[in-house]
């Protein structure tokens, strides 16, 4: 096997620009000559370039685009290669800046050939939720399907956002296989067990890694919310990634949260990382719907044995100790897994199972806690 090309050594890089140097645009120039070439990124065996492109020009790329990601994964030694066409948005007009407030992204990588919807992000929904955790593997992912899942069963209309740029697992989860259309340069949700859905997943191969710096993965969540003709929507569920980064701050600054759910397992290295979500958004004057104990208990699918395996009870202990409401326990079960392996939510398939029950009730709870922001005409938030 040929050695991965290391990061930003002379050698490997030179053989990145001698593929691009290769390429011709239309007038025979190649993208270094044209100025087109926005970045190149090497680590790993995985290669990617960003190419400049205006939004109006942008579709007579996509032939170069596509050559380019051919040729470079051709080099000896490249795992993969993506190759990203990205704009620089306008300035907008000058403003005094919110105390704290992140700098505007400047990269959009999604060549949509359309513009973020200037002002206010997502107007026409009532309420926004962000399903966060303090770390990955606690379910955070299979708690907000299937809470959106719940809340469309409740008769609201719900869209859920998968704003895990680096691991997005919501296209495998609901079962959605193919792209998103794009209809007067906004991309179009797709649709499943009565959700409107959209995540960078739709748009790139899952086996592709995406290694974006903060200022495109910010610029990505803010055409996700911004580019995506969401509709008028009494929800939008936010699956969060893991942490308390730059896109939870994103989040917090640039769309009035209606409330944050933290996910949790009960163990104590976990509900370390879920205090932290908790004050994140405390600090970000985010209100805290509550806490959820995921993998609360195991159910041997064979006997029914029911063992602690991480403990239980921490979540509600937390919950109580920080002054925020306690949303619910969720049972480790094969049925939750194997759904989710398989593009249907367990809700939607077993809603009359424990599982089922649980996210049900997780569902209720949360539309509770919403009621006030559903109550208020669309464009008011509260």
């Amino acid at each position: 096997m040929s050695t991965p090309l290391r990061q930003d050594t002379p050698e490997d890089r030179a053989a990145v620009e001698a593929v691009l140097r290769a390429a011709r645009l239309p007038g025979s120039q190649d993208p270094f000559a044209s100025g087109l070439v926005d970045g190149i990124r090497i680590r790993d065996g995985m290669v990617q370039v960003a190419l400049h492109a205006e939004r109006d020009g942008a579709a007579a790329l996509e032939p170069l685009r596509a050559g380019l990601e051919t040729a470079l994964r051709q080099l000896p030694g490249v795992i993969n290669a993506s190759v990203l066409l990205t704009a620089h948005r306008d300035a907008p007009p000058a403003a005094a800046p919110r105390p704290g407030a992140a700098p505007a992204a400047g990269h959009r990588p999604i060549g949509l050939g359309g513009q973020a919807a200037g002002g206010r992000l997502l107007p026409d929904v009532r309420a926004v939720v962000a399903v966060a955790s303090g770390k990955g593997g606690v379910g955070k992912s299979t708690t907000a399907v299937n809470l959106a899942v719940g809340l469309a069963r409740l008769g609201l209309s719900v869209g859920l956002l998968d704003a895990d740029i680096h691991g997005p697992s919501l296209p495998r989860m609901l079962g959605l296989n193919e792209q998103p259309e794009v209809r007067n340069k906004r991309l179009q949700p797709m649709e499943r067990w009565g959700v409107r859905a959209m995540s960078i997943g739709l748009l790139v191969d899952e086996r592709s890694a995406m290694i974006w710096r903060g200022p495109m993965v910010m610029g990505a969540l803010q055409q996700l919310m911004g580019d995506v003709d969401w509709g008028a929507l009494d929800v939008l569920v936010v699956d969060m990634p893991p942490g308390t980064g730059d896109a939870q701050l994103t989040l917090a600054q640039k769309v009035p949260l209606a409330g944050a759910v933290i996910v949790s397992t009960p163990q104590d290295i976990a509900l370390l990382d879920a205090r932290r979500g908790v004050a994140m958004f405390n600090k970000t004057n985010v209100p805290v719907l509550g806490i959820v104990e995921n993998m609360s208990v195991f159910c041997c699918p064979n006997c029914g044995h029911r063992a602690e395996l991480f403990g239980h009870g921490g979540a509600r202990r937390e919950a109580e100790a920080l002054g925020v409401p306690f949303l619910g326990e969720i049972p480790l079960l094969l049925d939750i897994r194997t759904h989710a392996d398989a593009g249907t939510p367990v809700l939607a398939a077993a809603p009359d199972g424990e599982a089922g029950r649980a996210y049900a009730a997780l569902a209720a709870r949360v539309a509770e806690a919403l009621a006030p922001a559903l109550d208020k005409p669309r464009g008011v938030r509260a």
